[in-house]
């Protein structure tokens, strides 16, 4: 014989709503998910609840126990007190559908975004071969069951649903690292691609997706901050900075991307002809330094004239772009030998 407990439960839909009482029998051993069947068979059987497996393993029963995201089928009442009033309400991020269902097709919009796994080229199936450590470094993250309790929780779209555009989520960064870390994957933008389309930096590292993942994902410590280290590296470390500042290499490979050869030229026809630099003919280049380097004039013996340091005409893209003209003028100069005889 079980013990009555009282739950409170929310019932609406899209249009609104409010929390209802109940007063439900409880038996030793049971879960959440116990409940609210118990609740559909005796009490209110239009309740709508989603769910699939009761294992843990399709995080289709998904919702928010006493504010708190859980799996309703992974939650014991046996962690309550026998006088804890257990409130049971839909997820707060997602619209409601109906009662405790909630829309959660935003997830799946961000998926189809994802870039897939991209196999490398003259590798066909069957023939992937990876190290063992290889495999256990991203494992963790295909135990994803896709409850999406940690993009609920997530406050950059829960208290902010303007984000929701710019924002991909947790769920999203583990796969982002999951491939990124995959030796096999030809891709090579992936920390690119987590900046500047999935937002990255929206995420401020508060470990709330990490407490309330039902398979222990360490989703914080073990994939967005290592994908933030990455993408520092590769954008803003200093060096590297300088590198491209230097070499303007990104800026070049755009460019050879988007320079038509010349048997694509000759077949183009005259409204559509592109200039050196792949935008219409007409246009303002979009970088100064997109043009190919010029190398410099040599003499009728092969070599170098003495003067071209001191010549106008550039010899390559600069570092410091086209609107700085040396030397500079003496009234821009901010540094002065120091005086003899004198500190």
């Amino acid at each position: 014989m079980g013990t009555k407990r009282h739950f409170k439960v929310w019932r609406g839909d899209s249009s609104g709503g409010e929390i209802q009482d109940f007063d439900v029998e409880v038996n030793e051993g049971e879960v959440v998910l116990d409940v609210i069947h118990r609740l559909q068979a005796t009490q209110t059987p239009d309740l709508a609840c989603r769910w699939n497996c009761k294992a843990g393993k399709c995080g289709s029963c998904s919702m928010e126990i006493n504010g708190m995201p859980k799996l309703g089928c992974m939650t014991r009442m046996s962690t309550f007190t026998d006088d804890e009033t257990i409130t049971i309400t839909p997820l707060r991020t997602f619209p409601v559908i109906r009662d405790l269902v909630t829309d959660v097709s935003y997830n799946y919009e961000k998926a189809r975004e994802t870039p897939a796994f991209a196999p490398p080229e003259g590798v066909a199936p069957g023939e992937y071969r990876m190290q063992q450590v290889d495999v256990e470094r991203s494992q963790e993250f295909r135990k994803c069951i896709e409850c999406f309790l940690c993009q609920n929780t997530c406050h950059v779209v829960r208290d902010h649903e303007e984000n929701k555009e710019a924002f991909a989520g947790p769920r999203f960064f583990i796969r982002a690292a999951e491939l990124d870390m995959h030796p096999l994957d030809a891709r090579t933008d992936r920390k690119n691609y987590s900046r500047d389309h999935q937002g990255l930096g929206y995420c401020n590292i508060t470990k709330c997706c990490t407490e309330v993942c039902p398979e222990h994902i360490k989703i914080t410590d073990n994939a967005i901050i290592p994908m933030k280290e990455r993408v520092v590296d590769n954008k803003y470390d200093p060096l590297v900075w300088l590198g491209r500042k230097i070499f303007r290499r990104d800026e070049l490979e755009k460019q050879d991307k988007a320079t038509p050869s010349r048997h694509e030229r000759e077949n183009m026809a005259p409204s559509n002809t592109m200039g050196v630099t792949g935008v219409a003919s007409g246009t303002s280049t979009p970088f100064s330094s997109a043009r190919q380097p010029e190398p410099p004039a040599v003499g009728p013996d092969g070599k170098l004239d003495v003067a071209e340091i001191l010549s106008q005409k550039q010899g390559g893209p600069s570092p410091f772009g086209d609107d700085h003209e040396f030397p500079l003028p003496s009234d821009r100069v901010t540094y002065h030998h120091p005086t003899p005889d004198k500190d």
